[in-house]
């Protein structure tokens, strides 16, 4: 029997979610080209079956609004499948080059580190609002920390010399190794201090 490896170069077989409680959200089954063209879409936690890495290429065709504005664009953010599936392709081929590692499981391995805990939200008591720390869903958790890897890689890469492909392997390397030079990881300390100060 043939082995399906991810873009036919990389083998995902033996890769372990470590973090129990996301498991059932980070899906490592390879597929050769990873876009299934919204087979899942209007299933509910459909997202949780598809490839993780094309969960990474979704995002990357829009990375959402950041603070509830909109977010610095360029002509990455085009929507187009082709475009984000190659700059996620050659992101893996940089991490490969700069860890020696498998980048499926660097790629792995730095969402568990960058996904947050615990959010924020904000209750109304006789018109006073409360901040109020909450655990947070493990799907919106995995969703958080792509979230977070793109919109850091757009940020420095936004006119800069640094490429889109370039920038979003350091962030991901970044969050692999917990530095904070990662958006990720830096803003995940920062949701989880500010819920700690609300309890």
């Amino acid at each position: 029997m043939t082995k399906v490896l991810a873009f036919n170069k990389w083998d995902c077989s033996g890769i372990k979610v470590k973090d129990p409680g996301l498991v059932r959200y980070i899906n490592v089954n390879p597929v050769i080209v990873p876009k299934t063209g919204a087979r899942y879409a209007g299933n509910r936690f459909h997202k949780s079956k598809l490839f993780i890495v094309e969960r990474l290429i979704n995002r990357v065709m829009n990375p959402g609004h950041k603070g509830k504005k909109h977010f610095k664009t360029s002509y990455h953010v085009t929507g187009k499948g082709a475009n984000a599936l190659w700059i996620v392709e050659e992101a893996l081929k940089i991490i490969e080059q700069k860890t020696k590692k498998n980048p499926v499981e660097v790629f792995v391995n730095a969402i568990e580190n960058a996904a947050p805990r615990e959010e924020i939200i904000t209750i109304e008591y006789g018109g006073a609002r409360y901040p109020k720390a909450v655990e947070m869903a493990p799907q919106r958790r995995v969703d958080t920390a792509l979230k977070f890897f793109v919109q850091g890689a757009y940020h420095k890469a936004f006119n800069k010399r640094i490429s889109a492909e370039e920038s979003l392997a350091r962030e991901i390397i970044g969050a692999y190794d917990s530095s904070g030079d990662s958006l990720a990881i830096s803003k995940k300390f920062e949701l989880e201090r500010q819920a700690d100060a609300s309890r």
